[in-house]
Formats: structure tokens, C-alpha cells, sequence
């Protein structure tokens, strides 16, 4: 097993289709792998829904992802 480092910049890039924090927070959930792996908020999501605690709640649906 390996550690991989997901860049949320990477993921916002990765998925233009993407328009509200909360449609971000569903995108984050859904990553799954095997290997062991961690989120870097490398940038502040930049939606008009994006709120003051966005780390907590991004780190909240990181850690609650998966099926």
C-alpha cells in the first residue's frame, strides 16, 4: 500500500462541471482507493456557496467517502 497526496486543486480541475461547494463535497466523498491516501487544501474552493469552516467540512467528507 502506498500514500498518495490528492491536491483539491487537481480535483476542482478534474471536474469543470463542478459548481457549488456542496456538488465539491459529493466529488470528495466519492474517492475511493486502496492505496492509503491524503488531501491537500493546497487552495480555497473558490464558489460563491464556499463557507468559512470549508476545511473542516471538506475534511469531514474526505474522512466519510467511500462506499
Amino acid at each position: 500500500m502506498q500514500a498518495i497526496e490528492l491536491k483539491l486543486s487537481d480535483i476542482i480541475i478534474q471536474h469543470p462541471e463542478i459548481n457549488s461547494f456542496d456538488e465539491l463535497l459529493s466529488a470528495v466523498r466519492g474517492i475511493t482507493s486502496e492505496d492509503m491516501l491524503f488531501l491537500n487544501f493546497d487552495v480555497k474552493p473558490d464558489y460563491r456557496d464556499t463557507p468559512r469552516n470549508w476545511q473542516w467540512k471538506m475534511e469531514t467528507a474526505f474522512g466519510a467517502g467511500g462506499p
